[in-house]
């Protein structure tokens, strides 16, 4: 059994819609589960530099799968390993929310795993 990390991370800014609206924050945060393997997703670490309360959710094939509340000036680890299989095709991707006119930036490290 083969093994290859993936990773999707960076540093985002956006303007809250509503915490009843999140958004995808940018397309390099959104992954499909190429033929002929699995995906796991191992953690969540993110940061929020807004003085408001925003959340991150992992979407799967268009339906939420997790939320990740992060606190004003606060951060977050949420170990996430063996949850369940991503079968290939699968997509997910990180959206993300804050109240309405709050202008925010996260920092997102979301961690998988591929086994072939």
């Amino acid at each position: 059994m083969r093994s290859t990390p993936r990773f999707l991370q960076g540093v985002y800014s956006f303007e809250g819609k509503g915490l009843d609206a999140p958004a995808l924050l940018d397309a390099a945060l959104s992954y499909v589960v190429p033929d002929g393997v699995t995906a796991q997703t191992v953690y969540l670490r993110a940061g929020n530099a807004a003085p408001e309360l925003v959340y991150l959710v992992l979407v799967r094939d268009g339906q939420p799968m997790r939320y990740f509340p992060i606190g004003a000036k606060s951060s977050t680890h949420v170990a996430l390993r063996v949850v369940e299989d991503l079968d290939p095709g699968t997509e997910i991707a990180l959206h993300a929310a804050a109240p309405a006119g709050v202008g925010a930036t996260v920092v997102v490290d979301l961690g998988l795993v591929e086994v072939a």
